[in-house]
């Protein structure tokens, strides 16, 4: 039997038992935005008259990030074989068309499978402990938040430095390139690094609070 022609790069891929995606690129985006807005919808809601809008923004990431970790990226980590379903599971098509931006996703590239199982496994529940961290006014919440943007962000420094050390030509053509590799993996750059400072500042703030209560102390 011939094998079926897949879109990605480099075209020499093997991809044994490849079948076509099936669902439009638009439908894929339109159903992965309108969840993503439902959970963010949610999250408001219930904390709505609870929270400043700061944190109220923050849960909402945490649980947007936490869910696409867990659901979405846990599916890539466990189904290696997901370029050969024809039954038209969503998150299958998912990544085969996210694999025209990053082929290695279909081609179960090392590195890309190790880092998205830490985070699936791992970041994925964390970041569903900071909603509770914050809700609940945990002392450490600015902690744990402090620790899954770093950890995020050096999973995007590993998944991008691998892809340059590699070659960096992964994707379908240009605009794959831009949209999907560079593109949305970009807020995974932005948001943690913004994150990361605003913990930074609270946790020296809470330091410098009790050294100065501990000086006061002591010149009594």
């Amino acid at each position: 039997m011939e094998e079926l022609a897949h879109p990605y790069v480099p075209r020499d891929l093997k991809l044994p038992g490849y079948v076509p995606i099936s669902m439009s690129m638009s439908s894929i985006v339109t159903i992965y935005l309108g969840s993503s807005l439902l959970v963010v919808f949610l999250v408001w809601l219930l904390f709505g008259r609870k929270k400043a809008k700061v944190e109220k923004l923050l849960m909402c990431w945490w649980a947007f990030t936490g869910l696409t970790h867990i659901i979405l990226e846990g599916y890539f980590v466990f189904s290696p074989e997901f370029f050969k379903d024809n039954t038209s599971c969503y998150l299958a098509e998912v990544w085969k068309e996210y694999s025209k931006g990053d082929s290695r996703y279909a081609g179960r590239d090392s590195a890309v499978v190790s880092v998205e199982g830490i985070t699936a496994v791992i970041v994925g529940p964390a970041c569903l402990l900071a909603i509770y961290a914050i809700a609940k006014e945990k002392s450490y919440s600015y902690v744990l938040q402090l620790v899954i943007s770093v950890g995020q962000l050096y999973g995007c420094l590993v998944y991008f430095i691998t892809a340059i050390l590699e070659g960096d030509n992964f994707a379908t053509n240009s605009f794959y390139y831009y949209s999907y590799y560079l593109g949305a993996n970009g807020w995974w750059v932005l948001i943690p690094s913004l994150i990361s400072f605003r913990c930074w500042k609270k946790i020296c703030a809470a330091a410098n609070n009790n050294v100065e209560i501990k000086t006061k102390k002591k010149t009594r």
